[in-house]
């Protein structure tokens, strides 16, 4: 892996404990940080050198992971690789569009390319799809959905909270995959219950995902005016996104060019110069009134300023980019409902081509606590043929499998078949364990 920064990091602490690890960085700090924290191997040096690649071994890797912030270096990186070892596979980080629109046209020899931008774009989309998620991914197509919900403490819906799971009001085709309660993570057997408070962790239709939004955001409706804080990239990839699901746009630059520009890329959505941190403006343009604001400027402090300035302004619902890992739990403690962190959804992407290469997708909760899979079951899996009810509790869940492109949400007497796409969550430390299994 190339890069030791807050990327890096990430990959590393899912990574290091079922495979062996080299970092290279040009940064001994950080590369003394890893070696204490990680049994892996580290390598001061510049990962666009030839050289340096030889030293740290890359005709033996299996997977190269250039992360870095640098685009050019991670993708020099990467054409090297495969010069000194075709088999080994590269994944690259890209902070910019362009670098993924020309890998696509297939013009850079590069595996897989990751967007940080574009992740975090969708990351946000989803959970204004959802208002109350805390996270939301979306697998097998956008068939089945996992969302974190955090139970408000004042809720008293009695057809769900309080009550035994068993005798629970809970929306067709979904599952509660996890119930959360300060440290500890309990199994939802029928005799949990939901309290105020919990977090809880459903798979689902998309449809349940809504309805279980609904009860979480007491009949919240659907989002259809946002307000953009920013038009950096990874402002002007949300508003892509957000216009292309119908939603309307409001984005607010205080760099005139820059306004200008993006006026020009995106027809669609209303562009203004402005702070966003003016009082008379945010008056005057009734951004208090939007269904949810979200701030993606550079700077956590700019974001988190902005979005209290709006919640004071009127506005109900902010997500905010945070690019420091200290900043999540501040904008958590300041209200800020949702921070999102690019360089954490960029590496959980990444994460998912070291496993086992029959996993198509892996969404992480809670600073890699845990795990939802998208895994396809082995004709010889010995779990094949059981009824749902008749398999082993280990503290995972499958909340869903995908058969014949169609999603199913199993109950006791459905069975488990080979070639079934198991969407399945489960602790990060037992993910080798499913894999063995299925």
């Amino acid at each position: 892996m190339i890069g030791a920064g807050q990327v890096g990091s990430t990959v590393v602490e899912a990574l290091h404990g079922e495979h062996d690890v080299t970092v290279l960085d040009v940064d001994p700090g950080r590369l003394s940080a890893f070696s204490y924290r990680y049994d892996v191997v580290t390598v001061e040096g510049n990962g666009a050198s030839r050289k340096t690649l030889r030293e740290a071994g890359i005709q033996e890797a299996d997977l190269l992971i250039a992360c870095t912030s640098r685009d050019e270096i991670n993708i020099v990186a990467s054409m090297f690789t495969k010069k000194l070892s075709p088999e080994t596979q590269t994944i690259v980080r890209t902070t910019n569009i362009e670098y993924l629109e020309i890998w696509r046209e297939r013009e850079l020899d590069i595996d897989f390319m990751v967007s940080s931008e574009l992740e975090a774009a969708n990351a946000i989309a989803g959970i204004i799809g959802i208002p109350a998620a805390r996270q939301t991914d979306v697998f097998a197509d956008g068939k089945v959905q996992m969302v974190e919900f955090e139970v408000p403490r004042d809720l008293q819906e009695e057809m769900v909270v309080g009550r035994e799971l068993r005798d629970a009001t809970i929306p067709p085709d979904s599952k509660v995959a996890s119930i959360i309660r300060g440290d500890r993570m309990l199994v939802p057997r029928g005799n949990e219950s939901i309290l105020p408070g919990d977090r809880i962790i459903v798979i689902g239709s998309p449809e349940a995902a809504r309805a279980w939004s609904r009860i979480m955001a007491r009949g919240a409706r659907p989002v259809d005016d946002v307000v953009i804080f920013g038009a950096g990239q990874t402002g002007v990839a949300v508003a892509g996104v957000l216009l292309e699901q119908g939603i309307g746009v409001r984005l607010i630059e205080m760099r005139q060019e820059r306004a200008r520009e993006v006026a020009e890329a995106l027809p669609k959505a209303r562009i203004f110069h402005a702070t966003g941190i003016d009082p008379d403006f945010l008056e005057r343009e009734r951004i208090g009134q939007a269904e949810a604001g979200i701030f993606a400027m550079r700077e956590d402090s700019k974001n988190l300023y902005a979005a209290t300035l709006s919640r004071v302004h009127g506005l109900r619902f902010s997500i905010a980019l945070v690019h420091e890992p200290i900043s999540e739990e501040v904008f958590e403690r300041a209200g800020i409902d949702v921070a999102v962190n690019p360089r954490s959804v960029t590496a959980e992407e990444m994460v998912r081509f070291a496993h086992d290469p029959r996993i198509r997708q892996l969404a992480m909760l809670e600073g890699d606590r845990f795990e939802v899979l998208d895994i396809t079951v082995r004709p010889d899996s010995e779990l094949c043929g059981k009824a749902f009810r008749d398999l082993p509790m280990t503290g995972s869940l499958i909340g869903a499998i995908i058969r014949d492109g169609a999603a199913i949400f199993p109950h006791g007497n459905d069975t488990l078949e080979p070639g079934d796409r198991a969407i399945i969550f489960t602790e990060s430390s037992r993910v080798a364990q499913v894999e063995r299994v299925l």
